[in-house]
């Protein structure tokens, strides 16, 4: 490969999500990461791609909204170029009203209609409109058509593909070449806090549990605080546990308890049996938004990081953004994404 454009380093959804983009706008593409593509949290099984709350608007919300709309064109593309699916299907979702909830919860679907501007709903139904539907005191559900699933390793395997077929290089180790940038997750994170006085980010560690139930066109479900993600291989995926206090990467009876909330609130999966158990390290910002814009520790490059939860329903828009940046000096990065939103 001629020098590089340009060169990611971590292979990771945000990393490789700025490839994709770089090398579909022609640029000479270079991915560095010691552990190849999705080995972080990246490479997870849960994959729910899941809006915020259509209330209290703010950039990250928008850009959320933006990043999701997209999602659709961008992974059919991507399954195209690599001939790999990622598991995209816009399926939906379902979450138990809580008891005294109408009020609101139809409230947060009038706003819906204006904030997602046609594109999708949120609104208050019967459970007995859905097969299969959560356990539910009142019977009611709330259903947004917004929400969509991926398989997340797949998906990082199919963005790898991708990008080789687009004349990119992956490897494991490498000089920086044209202009730079960092998607290192967890490990840039700690990096950060350790050159400034307070927290900067830190890595969230998260369990999840993949199950041999097959219902691949079913809505996802969100209840007792977990995610349910029917998976277009016949799987099911449960997550996951949020810890700020670890020690390793071990599986734990903390997923156990997820999966036992998982099983009172779906009766599907009460039979359902455990095949994966899986654990990593998701990198979560002070701020909480993604970290996008100048490397504070790296001058004349640029970093992309804080996935945290919402990473791959981001990546399409992040790509773009720091596309813009990296390519042609355009910033479109919205402000509360700058890294001295976290510093």
């Amino acid at each position: 490969m001629a020098m590089a454009d340009v060169t990611v380093r971590g292979a990771g959804i945000f990393g490789l999500s700025v490839a994709w983009a770089c090398a579909r706008r022609g640029a000479r593409v270079q991915v560095i990461d010691p552990a190849g593509p999705g080995a972080g949290a990246s490479g997870g099984i849960v994959g729910a791609l899941a809006p915020h709350v259509p209330e209290n608007w703010n950039d990250k919300k928008a850009f959320q909204l933006a990043s999701l709309l997209m999602a659709e064109n961008y992974w059919a593309e991507v399954a195209e170029a690599s001939g790999l699916s990622p598991g995209y299907a816009r399926t939906g979702r379902l979450q138990p009203l809580d008891p005294g909830g109408t009020a609101l919860a139809a409230a947060r679907g009038a706003a819906a209609e204006a904030l997602w501007q046609g594109h999708a709903r949120w609104r208050v139904g019967r459970a007995s409109e859905f097969d299969h539907p959560p356990r539910s005191a009142e019977g009611l559900v709330i259903h947004d058509t917004l929400t969509a699933r991926l398989h997340p390793a797949r998906a990082c395997a199919a963005l790898a593909t991708a990008l080789i077929a687009k004349g990119a290089v992956i490897r494991e180790e490498g000089l920086d070449a044209g202009r730079t940038l960092w998607a290192t997750g967890a490990a840039d994170l700690l990096a950060l806090n350790a050159s400034h006085s307070r927290q900067v980010g830190t890595p969230v560690k998260g369990q999840a549990a993949l199950m041999d139930l097959a219902l691949p066109d079913h809505p996802q479900i969100f209840a007792a605080g977990v995610h349910i993600v029917p998976h277009e291989d016949g799987t099911t995926a449960i997550g996951s546990t949020t810890e700020r206090d670890y020690d390793g990467l071990g599986i734990d009876a903390l997923l156990d308890d997820v999966v036992a909330a998982a099983r009172r609130a779906w009766p599907p999966l009460k039979e359902a049996r455990i095949i994966r158990r899986w654990a990593g390290l998701r990198p979560r910002t002070r701020s909480r938004a993604p970290m996008l814009g100048a490397h504070p520790l790296h001058p004349g490059q640029f970093i992309a990081n804080g996935g945290f939860k919402i990473g791959f329903g981001m990546a399409p828009k992040v790509g773009e953004v720091m596309a813009d940046l990296l390519l042609e000096g355009i910033d479109c990065i919205p402000a509360g994404f700058r890294p001295e939103a976290s510093l």
